[in-house]
């Protein structure tokens, strides 16, 4: 009997996305770490922080979690604490990346709803410090995970393999902590995003329609306004980046609303049944986010599609000039 279709796509997918993932992620933080791209130093803070984020998601959860599973189903990362540490690490990658979309949201919602506020919150140093905090606090809340498993098998003193605890159905801290977490991630991401970029939205509108009408007294003629030209540079990347989170992670929010996964164990879920299927492409799709913000950039920044031009020129014209 063959594999069914799911696990075909999968021994395919993974492979493939982590081999992209980890090249534009990388790409990406060369090339904003340059400071090229004509984008405040607050804004790189925040897209270096997702991408390395996302790097770090391509790596312990397609690399170590995803594809480890998939082709070598017995290895060293399945020795009991090792494979809770693997789960705890990728929980907290996947918070961050979450979660540093949401402050970057936050803070363009900031920049162009706020101008008050803006001159103290929009700072590379509140940036640094909303990254740090956002990461410390993602890692402390994953810390309790590492005690959810226990081995399978223990072989010559040596524990193998994570099952949830037997106590996980029945604890009331357990079934809080899910609740927290579905709460947490990403429930509570995907309303911040909305509300805040409903209101970004709202105030745009409001702010463009004030000043077409102060120049148009002005002076009669319509001549390109830079300041609307940045924001509406600054709102394509926004919405490019948000838009692109909520439709990659709706598949599996929908999923997790209505079907809750309890059993942790891999080989004890039918492979053929639709929830495991529609769950799977739901967490296809979710990591499939962890590679796309890169091409959002090329295509909604010109000076970040120059950089990238010129890096990939550069290793042929080095070539070049050693054969002159």
């Amino acid at each position: 009997m063959g594999y069914p279709v799911i696990f075909q796509i999968e021994r395919i997918y993974y492979p493939a996305l982590a081999a992209i993932g980890v090249i534009v992620n990388l790409v990406a933080i060369v090339i904003l770490n340059r400071g090229n791209c004509g984008l405040s130093k607050c804004i790189t803070r925040y897209l270096v922080a997702m991408s390395a984020a996302d790097l770090l998601l391509v790596i312990l959860n397609i690399i170590l979690n995803r594809i480890n599973n998939i082709y070598f189903p017995v290895s060293f990362l399945f020795i009991t604490p090792v494979c809770a540490v693997r789960v705890v690490l990728l929980l907290a990658a996947l918070d961050c990346s979450v979660w540093f979309t949401v402050a970057f949201t936050f803070d363009r919602f900031v920049a162009i709803c706020c101008p008050k506020v803006k001159p103290r919150y929009c700072t590379k140093k509140t940036a640094a410090v909303i990254i740090v905090v956002v990461s410390v606090v993602s890692c402390l809340r994953c810390i309790p995970r590492y005690f959810l498993f226990v081995p399978l098998i223990v072989i010559h003193n040596v524990p193998w393999f994570c099952i949830v605890a037997p106590n996980y159905y029945t604890s009331f801290f357990w079934t809080a902590c899910e609740w927290i977490d579905s709460i947490i991630t990403p429930l509570l991401p995907f309303v911040f995003i909305l509300v805040f970029n409903a209101l970004t939205v709202k105030n745009i509108i409001i702010a463009n329609r004030l000043r077409r009408g102060l120049r148009g007294h002005g002076n009669g003629q319509n001549h390109i306004d830079p300041e609307m030209e940045n924001r509406r540079k600054s709102i394509i990347l926004l919405f490019a980046l948000s838009t692109n989170f909520i439709l990659l992670w709706i598949t599996y929010v929908v999923h997790s609303l209505n079907w809750k996964v309890r059993n942790y164990n891999y080989a004890d879920k039918n492979l053929s049944d639709p929830i495991y299927v529609a769950q799977q492409f739901g967490y296809m799709l979710r990591l499939l986010n962890s590679c796309t913000n890169t091409c959002i950039y090329a295509l909604t920044q010109d000076k970040f599609r120059e950089e990238l031009k010129n890096g990939v020129k550069y290793p042929f014209v080095l070539i070049v000039k050693l054969f002159k």
